[in-house]
């Protein structure tokens, strides 16, 4: 669509009809011939001289040439602009936090691929995973790994590409044998105080129960709720397991019910898939639009448009007066005789 950032410029248009017809004609002295015989030639001529100001008059091409001129000048001062289609943005409104715990007990080969191999637990859940931020178009998502020592490996964003990608790469063992729960809690905690957004909510899996954090996952818990970050705890692997590969799955479910969470148990992959399913479900995809439709300014044209019609124009005079005058200075022009 068409329009003009400043429609009311377009008044200006019959502005030099009206300073023709209002103000006075310009006025210029020149010198005149006096002749002896000028009653003479009256008489002969039959027209009498009169005492009227002579009006010099320009051609119609000039005429035309200057209403265009001024016709694309006020055109392109009214800066004629064309409103594109809308284009709409989707922006994030839940912040997701995903925690995943890389201690050695995570290689434990317990768990089934989609295609029936057995695989490690930390495997099966880079697949669910994947499979679940694949879903989450419309989230910011961020990722934290966490093992003797709790590290942010992608901060929130809305590049799910990225997000997948780095938790791919992420391996058994790299950040310690150890599971330091309560200090990844309270890293998450510090990354949701730069969000922006009111929804937040963390996802935490582990295979270990705490084993000496700074911030113990209570203490983690309460902070979160005081901060409304929902946490939602899941605990994979065998419940009877002991030492510091046991599952302390009181404290996890305390978590989850602190905050306003849920806590589950995944035994094997398709329990897991069902978790990320449920969360899915609880927490959809929530997205706020914002529409907008960019300006293209074309005022560039008319002004251009009006600069090369007066340059052809006085083009074409120029080029019609030296051609008058070569005609005039050419050898086969006859003499003009009285």
């Amino acid at each position: 669509m068409l329009g003009f950032a400043h429609t009311w410029l377009l008044v200006l248009l019959p502005l030099p009809w009206l300073a023709r017809s209002l103000l006075p004609p310009h006025q210029e002295a020149r010198t005149a011939v006096r002749v002896p015989f000028l009653r003479r030639l009256s008489q002969l001529t039959g027209q009498a001289p009169g005492n009227r100001l002579a009006m010099a008059k320009r051609p119609l091409s000039q005429w035309l040439m200057l209403v265009l001129a001024w016709i694309l000048l006020v055109t392109a001062i009214a800066r004629p602009q064309r409103l594109e289609e809308p284009i709409i943005k989707e922006l994030p409104m839940r912040d997701l936090l995903v925690a995943v715990d890389l201690s050695g007990s995570m290689e434990t080969m317990d768990f089934t691929d989609a295609e029936g191999t057995i695989v490690d637990r930390l495997s099966a859940v880079k697949q669910v995973l994947d499979s679940f931020f694949t879903h989450r178009d419309g989230d910011r998502v961020g990722l934290i790994l966490f093992g003797s020592a709790a590290f942010v490996q992608v901060p929130f964003t809305d590049d799910l590409d990225v997000v997948r990608e780095l938790l791919d790469e992420a391996q058994i063992g790299m950040l310690g044998p150890k599971t330091m729960l309560g200090d990844a809690m309270g890293l998450a905690i510090s990354q949701f105080e730069r969000s922006k957004v009111d929804e937040r909510v963390l996802i935490v899996l582990t295979d270990g129960n705490d084993t000496g954090s700074l911030v113990p996952p209570e203490r983690a818990a309460e902070i979160a709720r005081d901060n409304a970050v929902v946490v939602h705890t899941i605990a994979i692997g065998d419940p009877a397991a002991v030492g510091e590969q046991a599952l302390d799955e009181k404290t996890l479910g305390k978590i989850a019910s602190t905050t306003g969470g849920g806590y589950f148990h995944a035994h094997d992959r398709v329990e897991l898939e069902s978790i990320y399913d449920h969360l899915d479900e609880i927490n959809p995809r929530q997205v706020e639009t914002q529409s907008y439709r960019p300006l293209t300014e074309l005022y560039h044209w008319p002004l251009a448009a009006g600069m090369l019609l007066t340059l052809l124009y006085f083009l074409v005079l120029e080029l019609r007066l030296r051609y008058l005058s070569w005609r005039l200075n050419s050898p086969d022009t006859p003499e003009l005789t009285g």
